[in-house]
């Protein structure tokens, strides 16, 4: 692991920083930090910072200039990452359709499919949705249920079926869903990934309220939902692989902008807790330490898969580590910081909003399920890591 830039780097990184300096300003410079993976709060605000950012050639770095990107390499795309979050620059709204989708289309996706989308995706044009999860199969994703029909003609699928846990779902302009085509198959066969139209009769979305008070969750119903025969990516019945990839990136590189706020966050309950004079106790210094070294893990975890995927091309195991260790991390970090707030975590301000660690301690709440539930990670790294055999079906 080389941390240290080279000449391209480090002539990136000097751009980035003055062009930071030029436009991170005004409303964006007042609202600095806001917003994440998962968190739809001033979405206009951001829909405009990110809109300013695909202007300046920062967003989608690595993808073809062709579809808006610089045809950069990973590592350049990197420095963004980093100076991006150390500005604490906002979060941009596209992470769905960029950030996740966009690496799938690439890879899967036909001449025609990546033509039409990608360049709508890098202007903010269309927003997009994950439709992965179902009521009855989130983390066993191989069960879906969502079933897709070709109609008599053999030019629309037809869809029904259930999607949960959508993030922006209410923001979205198409989704990616993955669903059943042939009912005959074996259970991890027989899927396909379609995109679909969001804005039709067929499709019926629901938002949902989280234990923090957002609302970017929602959940979708299909009834003979349409979408064109061809808005298949890769292979009919072969969707699984296709997905498996989507999955990787979120576990790996989707996240890492995010984590990039820990940080931050770790800084402020220092300063919280010397505000509340409880610098000098012994028993919460050790778990400030602990909290600390953990921070220092996370970086090192990282740049370990980041090592193996500008190597390989592919992330590989390391995401399943890193992603067990930040999200447990996370959720211990809440923890510590309700424990600080002390009485005061029980009480909202006066607004209603809840206080910044309040927000932490109840969202990491769902960090350690979504992107691949913590059971699945130990499953991979068990199997695929320590050569374990497979647990017997039952």
């Amino acid at each position: 692991m080389d941390f240290t830039d080279g000449p391209a780097q480090a002539a990136l990184r000097e751009e980035l920083r003055d062009w930071l300096a030029e436009h991170l300003v005004g409303e964006y410079a007042a609202h600095r930090g806001v917003g994440g993976p998962t968190d739809d709060s001033h979405w206009e605000l951001r829909l405009a910072w990110e809109r300013e950012l695909a202007e300046g050639g920062w967003l989608g770095m690595t993808w073809p200039t062709e579809y808006g990107g610089r045809g950069a390499t990973l590592d350049e795309e990197l420095v963004f990452l980093e100076e991006h979050f150390r500005a604490r620059a906002p979060y941009w709204v596209g992470v769905h359709g960029r950030d996740l989708f966009g690496p799938t289309l690439l890879h899967w996706g036909t001449d025609a499919q990546r033509a039409r989308f990608l360049p709508r995706i890098m202007t903010c044009d269309d927003m997009w949705g994950q439709g992965f999860s179902e009521p009855e199969a989130g983390s066993d994703l191989g069960g879906v249920r969502t079933r897709a029909q070709l109609d008599s003609d053999a030019a629309h699928w037809i869809l029904n079926g259930q999607k949960i846990w959508m993030t922006f779902g209410t923001r979205a302009d198409w989704l990616y869903v993955l669903c059943r085509t042939n009912a005959d198959a074996p259970k991890h066969r027989g899927l396909s990934l379609l995109l679909v139209p969001a804005h039709q009769d067929g499709v019926e979305v629901r938002p949902i309220r989280n234990l923090a008070g957002g609302e970017e969750f929602a959940e979708v119903f299909f009834t003979d939902a349409v979408t064109d025969a061809d808005l298949v990516v890769g292979p009919v019945d072969g969707g699984w692989q296709v997905v498996m990839g989507t999955v990787g990136t979120e576990r790996g590189t989707t996240v890492l902008p995010y984590q990039a706020a820990f940080e931050q966050q770790f800084h402020e309950l220092l300063v919280d807790v010397r505000a509340r004079g409880r610098a000098d106790d012994p028993v919460l210094r050790q778990r400030l330490v602990d909290a600390w070294i953990g921070l220092q893990l996370n970086r090192h975890n990282n740049a370990r898969m980041l090592t193996r995927l500008l190597h390989d091309g592919a992330l590989g195991p390391e995401a399943s580590l890193s992603k067990l260790f930040w999200s447990q991390w996370h959720r211990d970090l809440g923890v510590l910081m309700m424990d600080v707030l002390g009485a005061d975590g029980t009480c909202a301000h006066v607004d209603g909003r809840a206080h910044q660690f309040q927000s932490v301690f109840l969202n990491a709440r769902a960090e350690t399920i979504y992107g691949g539930a913590n059971e699945i990670q130990r499953n991979i790294v068990a199997e695929r890591v320590l050569g374990l055999p497979k647990e017997p079906s039952v």
